[in-house]
């Protein structure tokens, strides 16, 4: 069976992860891409939200993580907020980015992004 999608796209919230100590202090702001994978069938012929996925639950959710307790690597935030979406019963699969603009590099660029797939064992 081929899975839905439901995507969050460039949610923002400030945190204070990395490796090095101004980035604890200083915080910064991360972007979080979050696409669960679902069978949205039920919910569209119900119309029930409960069925589905709230997104605007969702979100609320991640940014909590992102706020919440610093870790050195985005790819443990990374895990975190896929954790977080597999909370929900209904998703099977998730692909979570961590977008980190304003990453310590002393050279131009314009992002760095983990991105990792998760899916239900």
């Amino acid at each position: 069976m081929t899975l839905d999608r439901v995507s969050v796209t460039g949610l923002r919230a400030r945190g204070r992860h990395g490796v090095f100590q101004a980035e604890r202090d200083l915080g910064q702001e991360f972007v979080v891409d979050a696409t669960l994978f679902l069978d949205t069938r039920a919910a569209a012929s119900g119309d029930d939200l409960t069925q589905t996925v709230h997104y605007g639950e969702l979100s609320e959710a991640l940014v909590k993580v992102v706020e919440g307790d610093p870790v050195n690597l985005v790819e443990t935030l990374a895990q975190r907020l896929a954790d977080v979406c597999l909370d929900n019963d209904l998703v099977r699969e998730v692909e979570i980015s961590v977008h980190k603009p304003a990453a310590p590099i002393p050279l131009p660029f314009d992002d760095v992004i983990v991105t990792i797939r998760r899916s239900r064992a």
